[in-house]
């Protein structure tokens, strides 16, 4: 009976927290999307004047909004092991991203461990699914200048098409410097029996914790943002571009997200915090740009490739709890990502501070007229 009631009390204390912390978020919603919309409203003639500090002035707030998402997650105990390459020291320059793709935690995962490298939080540009557009988050995604794309064969045409004049029109005139994508194209649940059943036909890798990767999106990008030519030429994709940054793309970064237990962590989890606390694990790897080739068979031996790394890499870390260290070492390295909590109450505070503000604001001007 004791044991009966024991277990109860927990389970009510799941649930308690579970509503506060729902309540907590959905007032955080409701007063922090609405400000940032609002502040981009009234600076408007900025964005005339000066469009790069209006976008500066933007990538900020979208920055601290997804912190306040990060935050979600930290106070709940949900924290990053960072492991491989450090790539704090290539932040300020142009690098497209590529990440496997497990749940919808793993974005999440990525607003909190891209928090402490530099600028690139509030100069990337995410690829994510269409359907992210009729979410809480989607608007500020579409102010911000994410690409939704829409997966299926009806579609994909088109939608590389749609990616191109995207880039060519947002990416370049916004300053963005990180492009992030998952090139599977779905959760790894979803993908991996048609996968697997793709790679015994094609006498391809058989792969369990990953799928193998999708090319469209990320040869429309290398083509696109690649870097100019020695003699000053543009390289294939920006013939039609009259201003272009230089030099273009230079990174490509692997990023690998392992979970405990092979367990990954959804957006639901993230926001009712029902899971104990736990460390989400990312392994980094740094590829030059000059490194990856942009030729349609050649792209898709190497993007095979750096899933197959990314297979071994996460059957090694399920199997012992760590990443296997770098060649010619015979350690792997980690460390802990870490939030100061200090500047996620004062962004917090902001949030709330501004929704009172703008709540005043709107209910003078409707006292005025009505």
């Amino acid at each position: 009976m004791a044991r009966i009631f024991e277990e109860a009390r927990k389970l009510g204390w799941i649930l308690l927290k579970a509503l506060l912390r729902f309540a907590f978020m959905f007032i955080n919603n409701c007063v922090a999307i609405p400000s940032y919309c609002l502040y981009l409203l009234l600076l408007q003639p900025l964005r005339l004047m000066d469009a790069r500090a209006f976008w500066h002035i933007e990538g900020v707030m979208f920055k601290w909004m997804l912190a306040m998402v990060s935050s979600w997650g930290w106070i709940a105990g949900y924290t990053v092991m960072e492991w491989g390459d450090d790539v704090k020291p290539i932040s300020e320059e142009e690098a497209m991203v590529i990440v496997n793709h497990q749940a919808t935690g793993d974005v999440c995962t990525l607003m909190m461990c891209l928090q402490d490298k530099g600028t690139v939080v509030r100069k990337m540009m995410w690829l994510m699914d269409h359907v992210f557009k009729y979410t809480n988050f989607g608007l500020v995604s579409l102010i911000h200048g994410d690409f939704f794309i829409r997966q299926g064969k009806a579609f994909r045409d088109k939608q590389l098409i749609f990616l191109k004049e995207h880039l060519e029109q947002l990416y370049l005139s916004r300053d963005r410097k990180w492009v992030v994508l998952f090139p599977e194209g779905g959760f790894l649940r979803k993908r991996r029996d048609t996968s697997q059943a793709f790679a015994r036909k094609h006498d391809l890798p058989h792969l369990r914790h990953v799928t193998l990767p999708r090319l469209g999106a990320t040869q429309v990008i290398l083509q696109t943002l690649g870097p100019q030519q020695e003699n000053g030429a543009l390289s294939a994709g920006d013939a039609g571009q009259s201003v272009r940054k230089a030099p273009g793309l230079q990174w490509v970064v692997d990023i690998t997200i392992a979970y405990p237990n092979a367990r990954p962590m959804d957006i639901q989890t993230w926001i009712f915090g029902y899971r104990p606390p736990s460390v989400t694990h990312v392994h980094y790897r740094i590829y030059p740009i000059k490194d990856v080739p942009v030729e349609t068979e050649l792209l898709t031996d190497w993007l095979y490739q750096r899933f197959v790394e990314k297979e071994d890499l996460l059957a090694h870390f399920y199997e012992t709890g760590a990443f296997p260290p770098p060649k010619g070492q015979k350690h792997a390295v980690s460390k802990e990502m870490t939030l100061d909590p200090v500047w996620l109450c004062v962004i917090q505070s902001l949030a709330f501070a501004s929704g009172y503000m703008w709540y005043s604001v709107l209910q003078y001007f409707y006292c005025c007229f009505f």
